[in-house]
Protein backbone atom coordinates (compact mmCIF):
# COMPACT_ATOMS: atom_id res chain seq x y z
CA UNK A 1 0.00 0.00 0.00
CA UNK A 2 1.48 3.33 -1.03
CA UNK A 3 0.75 6.38 1.09
CA UNK A 4 1.71 8.74 -1.66
CA UNK A 5 -1.11 7.52 -3.81
CA UNK A 6 -3.77 6.83 -1.20
CA UNK A 7 -5.81 9.73 0.08
CA UNK A 8 -7.65 7.44 2.48
CA UNK A 9 -4.45 6.82 4.37
CA UNK A 10 -3.54 10.49 4.40
CA UNK A 11 -6.91 11.50 5.78
CA UNK A 12 -7.46 8.75 8.34
CA UNK A 13 -4.47 7.20 10.09
CA UNK A 14 -5.71 4.07 11.90
CA UNK A 15 -5.57 4.21 15.70
CA UNK A 16 -3.48 1.02 15.86
CA UNK A 17 -0.89 2.49 13.49
CA UNK A 18 -0.71 5.70 15.51
CA UNK A 19 -0.11 3.68 18.69
CA UNK A 20 2.52 1.57 16.93
CA UNK A 21 4.36 4.68 15.76
CA UNK A 22 4.21 6.13 19.29
CA UNK A 23 5.62 2.92 20.78
CA UNK A 24 8.27 2.71 18.06
CA UNK A 25 9.47 6.27 18.70
CA UNK A 26 9.74 5.57 22.43
CA UNK A 27 11.65 2.31 21.97
CA UNK A 28 14.06 3.92 19.50
CA UNK A 29 14.80 7.18 21.30
CA UNK A 30 15.35 5.40 24.63
CA UNK A 31 18.64 4.14 23.20
CA UNK A 32 20.05 7.66 23.55
CA UNK A 33 19.58 7.64 27.33
CA UNK A 34 20.29 4.10 28.56
CA UNK A 35 23.98 4.81 29.16
CA UNK A 36 23.56 8.11 31.02
CA UNK A 37 23.00 6.74 34.56
CA UNK A 38 25.51 3.92 33.92
CA UNK A 39 28.51 6.00 32.83
CA UNK A 40 30.52 5.27 35.98
CA UNK A 41 29.70 1.57 35.87
CA UNK A 42 30.50 1.20 32.17
CA UNK A 43 33.70 3.25 32.21
CA UNK A 44 35.21 1.24 35.07
CA UNK A 45 34.18 -2.03 33.43
CA UNK A 46 35.80 -1.33 30.05
CA UNK A 47 38.87 0.44 31.40
CA UNK A 48 38.09 4.09 30.70
CA UNK A 49 39.48 6.82 32.92
CA UNK A 50 37.13 9.02 34.93
CA UNK A 51 38.15 11.99 32.81
CA UNK A 52 37.18 10.30 29.54
CA UNK A 53 33.97 8.67 30.80
CA UNK A 54 31.93 11.64 29.59
CA UNK A 55 32.70 10.57 26.02
CA UNK A 56 30.08 7.83 26.39
CA UNK A 57 27.27 10.40 26.48
CA UNK A 58 28.99 12.96 24.26
CA UNK A 59 29.57 10.57 21.34
CA UNK A 60 25.98 9.34 21.53
CA UNK A 61 24.81 12.94 21.24
CA UNK A 62 27.24 13.68 18.41
CA UNK A 63 26.00 10.66 16.49
CA UNK A 64 22.41 11.78 16.96
CA UNK A 65 23.04 15.34 15.79
CA UNK A 66 24.95 14.07 12.74
CA UNK A 67 22.03 11.79 11.95
CA UNK A 68 19.54 14.63 12.35
CA UNK A 69 21.45 16.75 9.86
CA UNK A 70 22.44 14.09 7.32
CA UNK A 71 20.01 11.13 7.63
CA UNK A 72 16.66 12.65 8.63
CA UNK A 73 16.57 14.96 5.55
CA UNK A 74 16.57 11.81 3.40
CA UNK A 75 12.95 11.42 4.49
CA UNK A 76 12.15 14.10 1.89
CA UNK A 77 14.02 12.18 -0.81
CA UNK A 78 13.89 8.39 -0.39
CA UNK A 79 11.19 5.88 0.48
CA UNK A 80 10.53 6.36 4.20
CA UNK A 81 9.82 2.77 5.23
CA UNK A 82 13.12 1.50 3.82
CA UNK A 83 14.97 4.40 5.44
CA UNK A 84 13.51 3.63 8.87
CA UNK A 85 14.07 -0.12 8.68
CA UNK A 86 17.66 0.30 7.46
CA UNK A 87 18.44 2.72 10.30
CA UNK A 88 16.91 0.31 12.83
CA UNK A 89 19.01 -2.65 11.71
CA UNK A 90 22.11 -0.43 11.93
CA UNK A 91 21.08 0.54 15.46
CA UNK A 92 20.49 -3.10 16.46
CA UNK A 93 23.99 -4.09 15.30
CA UNK A 94 25.52 -1.19 17.23
CA UNK A 95 23.56 -2.09 20.39
CA UNK A 96 24.69 -5.71 20.17
CA UNK A 97 28.27 -4.51 19.76
CA UNK A 98 27.96 -2.28 22.83
CA UNK A 99 26.58 -5.23 24.81
CA UNK A 100 29.65 -7.38 24.18
CA UNK A 101 32.30 -4.65 24.07
CA UNK A 102 35.15 -4.82 26.57
CA UNK A 103 37.44 -2.21 25.02
CA UNK A 104 36.86 1.56 25.15
CA UNK A 105 37.34 2.13 21.41
CA UNK A 106 34.82 -0.52 20.37
CA UNK A 107 32.22 0.66 22.89
CA UNK A 108 32.62 4.33 21.95
CA UNK A 109 32.32 3.49 18.25
CA UNK A 110 29.16 1.54 19.04
CA UNK A 111 27.48 4.38 20.96
CA UNK A 112 28.33 6.80 18.16
CA UNK A 113 26.45 4.55 15.71
CA UNK A 114 23.62 4.05 18.22
CA UNK A 115 23.09 7.81 18.19
CA UNK A 116 23.31 7.91 14.41
CA UNK A 117 20.74 5.16 13.84
CA UNK A 118 18.33 6.33 16.53
CA UNK A 119 17.28 9.24 14.31
CA UNK A 120 14.85 6.74 12.78
CA UNK A 121 12.40 8.09 15.36
CA UNK A 122 12.65 11.52 13.74
CA UNK A 123 11.76 10.04 10.36
CA UNK A 124 8.67 8.42 11.87
CA UNK A 125 7.34 11.65 13.45
CA UNK A 126 6.92 13.59 10.17
CA UNK A 127 5.75 10.33 8.57
CA UNK A 128 2.91 10.20 11.12
CA UNK A 129 2.15 13.85 10.39
CA UNK A 130 2.00 13.04 6.68
CA UNK A 131 -0.54 10.27 7.30
CA UNK A 132 -2.81 12.58 9.33
CA UNK A 133 -5.39 15.03 8.06
CA UNK A 134 -4.92 18.76 8.67
CA UNK A 135 -7.68 18.72 11.29
CA UNK A 136 -6.14 15.88 13.29
CA UNK A 137 -2.43 16.56 12.76
CA UNK A 138 -1.87 18.07 16.20
CA UNK A 139 -3.62 15.15 17.92
CA UNK A 140 -1.65 12.58 15.93
CA UNK A 141 1.71 14.30 16.46
CA UNK A 142 0.85 14.74 20.15
CA UNK A 143 0.09 11.05 20.60
CA UNK A 144 3.22 9.95 18.74
CA UNK A 145 5.35 12.40 20.69
CA UNK A 146 3.86 11.05 23.94
CA UNK A 147 5.42 7.72 23.06
CA UNK A 148 8.75 9.35 22.26
CA UNK A 149 8.73 11.32 25.50
CA UNK A 150 7.84 8.23 27.52
CA UNK A 151 10.86 6.55 25.97
CA UNK A 152 13.08 9.42 27.07
CA UNK A 153 11.67 9.49 30.59
CA UNK A 154 11.64 5.72 31.17
CA UNK A 155 15.07 4.98 29.69
CA UNK A 156 17.17 6.16 32.64
CA UNK A 157 15.27 4.38 35.43
CA UNK A 158 14.90 1.26 33.28
CA UNK A 159 18.61 0.99 32.55
CA UNK A 160 19.44 1.60 36.21
CA UNK A 161 17.11 -1.17 37.34
CA UNK A 162 18.28 -3.65 34.67
CA UNK A 163 21.92 -2.95 35.52
CA UNK A 164 21.14 -3.44 39.21
CA UNK A 165 19.38 -6.78 38.61
CA UNK A 166 21.53 -8.17 35.77
CA UNK A 167 24.42 -6.06 34.42
CA UNK A 168 24.99 -2.97 32.30
CA UNK A 169 25.55 -5.24 29.29
CA UNK A 170 21.98 -6.56 29.55
CA UNK A 171 20.17 -3.33 28.71
CA UNK A 172 22.01 -3.04 25.40
CA UNK A 173 21.37 -6.71 24.54
CA UNK A 174 17.68 -6.42 25.39
CA UNK A 175 17.32 -3.23 23.38
CA UNK A 176 19.10 -4.79 20.38
CA UNK A 177 16.57 -7.63 20.33
CA UNK A 178 13.68 -5.18 20.72
CA UNK A 179 14.91 -3.04 17.82
CA UNK A 180 15.20 -6.09 15.52
CA UNK A 181 11.63 -7.11 16.35
CA UNK A 182 10.44 -3.54 15.81
CA UNK A 183 12.20 -3.32 12.44
CA UNK A 184 10.51 -6.51 11.23
CA UNK A 185 7.08 -5.28 12.36
CA UNK A 186 7.47 -1.86 10.75
CA UNK A 187 8.74 -3.42 7.51
CA UNK A 188 5.51 -5.42 7.30
CA UNK A 189 2.88 -2.90 8.41
CA UNK A 190 4.12 0.59 7.50
CA UNK A 191 2.66 1.97 4.27
CA UNK A 192 5.24 2.92 1.68
CA UNK A 193 5.83 6.62 1.23
CA UNK A 194 8.02 7.77 -1.65
CA UNK A 195 8.46 11.57 -1.66
CA UNK A 196 7.96 13.34 -4.97
CA UNK A 197 11.20 15.34 -4.70
CA UNK A 198 13.65 14.72 -7.55
CA UNK A 199 16.56 16.77 -6.22
CA UNK A 200 20.00 15.34 -5.42
CA UNK A 201 21.19 14.58 -1.90
CA UNK A 202 23.73 17.42 -2.10
CA UNK A 203 21.08 19.90 -3.15
CA UNK A 204 18.81 18.58 -0.40
CA UNK A 205 21.43 19.28 2.25
CA UNK A 206 22.19 22.66 0.72
CA UNK A 207 18.52 23.59 0.93
CA UNK A 208 18.55 23.20 4.72
CA UNK A 209 20.47 26.43 5.26
CA UNK A 210 18.00 28.16 2.95
CA UNK A 211 15.08 26.73 4.95
CA UNK A 212 16.61 27.94 8.19
CA UNK A 213 17.10 31.45 6.81
CA UNK A 214 13.67 31.74 5.18
CA UNK A 215 11.45 30.00 7.75
CA UNK A 216 10.92 32.31 10.75
CA UNK A 217 8.61 29.90 12.55
CA UNK A 218 11.31 27.21 12.44
CA UNK A 219 13.90 29.53 13.97
CA UNK A 220 11.50 30.79 16.61
CA UNK A 221 10.16 27.38 17.59
CA UNK A 222 13.64 25.85 17.64
CA UNK A 223 14.91 28.59 19.97
CA UNK A 224 11.88 28.25 22.27
CA UNK A 225 12.48 24.56 22.64
CA UNK A 226 16.27 24.75 22.80
CA UNK A 227 15.80 26.96 25.87
CA UNK A 228 13.32 24.60 27.53
CA UNK A 229 15.38 21.53 26.70
CA UNK A 230 18.45 23.23 28.17
CA UNK A 231 16.57 23.65 31.46
CA UNK A 232 15.26 20.07 31.21
CA UNK A 233 18.75 18.64 30.63
CA UNK A 234 20.29 20.78 33.38
CA UNK A 235 17.65 19.62 35.87
CA UNK A 236 17.96 15.92 35.08
CA UNK A 237 21.77 16.12 35.03
CA UNK A 238 21.97 17.65 38.50
CA UNK A 239 18.97 16.37 40.47
CA UNK A 240 20.31 12.77 40.68
CA UNK A 241 23.51 14.18 42.24
CA UNK A 242 21.43 16.17 44.73
CA UNK A 243 19.31 13.16 45.69
CA UNK A 244 22.34 10.89 46.08
CA UNK A 245 24.17 13.49 48.16
CA UNK A 246 24.27 14.11 51.92
CA UNK A 247 20.97 16.01 52.01
CA UNK A 248 18.76 13.13 50.82
CA UNK A 249 20.90 9.95 50.72
CA UNK A 250 18.77 8.36 47.98
CA UNK A 251 19.83 4.93 46.72
CA UNK A 252 20.18 4.20 42.99
CA UNK A 253 16.79 2.47 43.04
CA UNK A 254 15.18 5.42 44.82
CA UNK A 255 16.59 7.82 42.22
CA UNK A 256 15.25 5.55 39.47
CA UNK A 257 11.80 5.65 41.05
CA UNK A 258 11.99 9.43 41.32
CA UNK A 259 12.81 9.61 37.61
CA UNK A 260 9.64 7.64 36.92
CA UNK A 261 7.66 10.54 38.38
CA UNK A 262 8.49 12.60 35.32
CA UNK A 263 6.47 10.21 33.18
CA UNK A 264 3.33 11.92 34.47
CA UNK A 265 4.37 15.04 32.58
CA UNK A 266 4.00 13.24 29.25
CA UNK A 267 0.21 13.53 29.50
CA UNK A 268 0.62 17.17 28.46
CA UNK A 269 1.69 16.13 24.95
CA UNK A 270 -1.67 14.93 23.53
CA UNK A 271 -3.48 17.77 25.34
CA UNK A 272 -1.19 20.29 23.66
CA UNK A 273 -1.81 18.65 20.29
CA UNK A 274 -5.56 19.02 20.66
CA UNK A 275 -5.21 22.67 21.70
CA UNK A 276 -3.09 23.31 18.60
CA UNK A 277 -5.74 21.69 16.39
CA UNK A 278 -8.22 24.23 17.79
CA UNK A 279 -5.96 27.14 16.89
CA UNK A 280 -4.74 27.81 20.42
CA UNK A 281 -1.04 27.34 19.78
CA UNK A 282 -0.03 30.77 21.09
CA UNK A 283 -1.78 30.64 24.51
CA UNK A 284 -0.76 27.00 24.94
CA UNK A 285 2.86 27.97 24.26
CA UNK A 286 2.68 30.71 26.89
CA UNK A 287 1.36 28.18 29.42
CA UNK A 288 4.14 25.72 28.55
CA UNK A 289 6.84 28.37 28.99
CA UNK A 290 5.42 29.68 32.27
CA UNK A 291 4.99 26.13 33.59
CA UNK A 292 8.66 25.45 32.87
CA UNK A 293 9.69 28.61 34.73
CA UNK A 294 7.56 27.68 37.75
CA UNK A 295 9.03 24.16 37.77
CA UNK A 296 12.53 25.54 38.37
CA UNK A 297 11.37 28.39 40.60
CA UNK A 298 9.75 26.06 43.17
CA UNK A 299 12.92 24.19 44.21
CA UNK A 300 14.84 27.47 44.03
CA UNK A 301 12.50 29.07 46.59
CA UNK A 302 11.97 26.02 48.81
CA UNK A 303 15.22 24.19 49.50
CA UNK A 304 14.93 21.67 52.30
CA UNK A 305 15.86 18.04 52.84
CA UNK A 306 12.61 17.34 54.68
CA UNK A 307 9.75 15.32 53.14
CA UNK A 308 8.36 18.66 51.97
CA UNK A 309 11.55 19.17 49.98
CA UNK A 310 11.11 15.80 48.28
CA UNK A 311 7.52 16.73 47.47
CA UNK A 312 8.68 20.02 45.91
CA UNK A 313 11.16 18.12 43.74
CA UNK A 314 8.44 15.71 42.65
CA UNK A 315 6.13 18.57 41.65
CA UNK A 316 9.01 20.32 39.88
CA UNK A 317 9.82 17.21 37.84
CA UNK A 318 6.21 16.76 36.74
CA UNK A 319 5.76 20.43 35.83
CA UNK A 320 9.05 20.63 33.94
CA UNK A 321 8.37 17.48 31.95
CA UNK A 322 4.83 18.69 31.21
CA UNK A 323 6.02 22.09 29.98
CA UNK A 324 8.73 20.59 27.79
CA UNK A 325 6.39 17.89 26.43
CA UNK A 326 3.66 20.38 25.57
CA UNK A 327 6.00 22.84 23.87
CA UNK A 328 7.61 20.08 21.81
CA UNK A 329 4.26 19.02 20.37
CA UNK A 330 3.13 22.61 19.77
CA UNK A 331 6.38 23.34 17.96
CA UNK A 332 6.32 20.26 15.76
CA UNK A 333 2.66 20.77 14.93
CA UNK A 334 3.44 24.33 13.80
CA UNK A 335 6.45 23.22 11.76
CA UNK A 336 4.64 20.29 10.12
CA UNK A 337 1.90 22.63 8.91
CA UNK A 338 4.36 24.20 6.45
CA UNK A 339 4.21 21.47 3.79
CA UNK A 340 4.81 17.71 3.44
CA UNK A 341 7.63 18.07 0.92
CA UNK A 342 9.99 19.73 3.45
CA UNK A 343 8.86 18.22 6.76
CA UNK A 344 11.81 15.86 7.24
CA UNK A 345 14.34 18.63 6.68
CA UNK A 346 12.46 21.02 8.96
CA UNK A 347 12.23 18.35 11.65
CA UNK A 348 15.93 17.53 11.34
CA UNK A 349 16.89 21.19 11.75
CA UNK A 350 14.46 21.70 14.62
CA UNK A 351 15.68 18.64 16.50
CA UNK A 352 19.37 19.40 15.92
CA UNK A 353 18.99 22.95 17.27
CA UNK A 354 17.06 22.03 20.38
CA UNK A 355 19.23 18.98 21.05
CA UNK A 356 22.22 21.32 20.96
CA UNK A 357 20.42 23.42 23.57
CA UNK A 358 20.09 20.31 25.70
CA UNK A 359 23.82 19.66 25.43
CA UNK A 360 24.49 23.22 26.62
CA UNK A 361 22.14 22.69 29.56
CA UNK A 362 23.82 19.42 30.57
CA UNK A 363 27.28 20.97 30.41
CA UNK A 364 26.17 24.09 32.29
CA UNK A 365 24.42 22.00 34.93
CA UNK A 366 27.43 19.81 35.59
CA UNK A 367 29.73 22.82 35.88
CA UNK A 368 27.30 24.83 38.01
CA UNK A 369 26.62 22.00 40.44
CA UNK A 370 30.32 21.27 40.87
CA UNK A 371 31.15 24.97 41.28
CA UNK A 372 28.29 26.37 43.33
CA UNK A 373 25.92 23.56 44.19
CA UNK A 374 22.20 23.09 43.60
CA UNK A 375 21.23 26.77 43.93
CA UNK A 376 23.74 27.88 41.30
CA UNK A 377 22.47 25.21 38.92
CA UNK A 378 18.87 26.33 39.45
CA UNK A 379 19.66 30.01 38.86
CA UNK A 380 21.22 29.11 35.53
CA UNK A 381 18.41 26.67 34.78
CA UNK A 382 15.63 29.20 35.29
CA UNK A 383 17.34 31.70 32.99
CA UNK A 384 16.71 29.50 29.94
CA UNK A 385 12.87 29.45 30.01
CA UNK A 386 12.77 33.10 31.09
CA UNK A 387 14.74 34.05 27.98
CA UNK A 388 12.36 31.92 25.90
CA UNK A 389 9.35 33.71 27.40
CA UNK A 390 10.87 37.13 26.69
CA UNK A 391 11.49 36.08 23.08
CA UNK A 392 7.95 34.69 22.89
CA UNK A 393 6.61 38.12 23.89
CA UNK A 394 7.96 39.49 20.58
CA UNK A 395 5.97 36.99 18.49
CA UNK A 396 3.23 38.43 16.32
CA UNK A 397 -0.24 37.32 17.33
CA UNK A 398 -1.30 35.07 14.47
CA UNK A 399 -3.57 32.08 14.65
CA UNK A 400 -1.77 28.77 14.09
Amino acid sequence: MNASNGQAIEKNIPAWLMLLLAAACGIIVANLYYAQPLVGLISSSIGMSAGSAGLIVTLTQIGYVVGLLFIVPLGDLVENRKLVVSALFLTAIALATAAIAHQPFLFLAAVLVIGLGSVAAQVLVPFASYLASDASRGRVVGNVMSGLLLGIMLARPLSSLVADILSWHAIFAISSAAIVILAVILAKVLPARKPTATTSYGALLGSMWHLLRTTPILRRRALYHASLFAAFSLFWTTVPQLLAGPDFHFSQKAIALYALVGVAGAVAAPVAGRLADRGWTRPATAIALITSIVSVLLPLLFQTSSPAGVFILVVAAILLDAGVSANLVLSQRAIFSLGPEIRSRLNGLFMAIFFFGGAIGSAAGGWAYASGGWSTALWIGIAFPILALLYFATEKKTKS
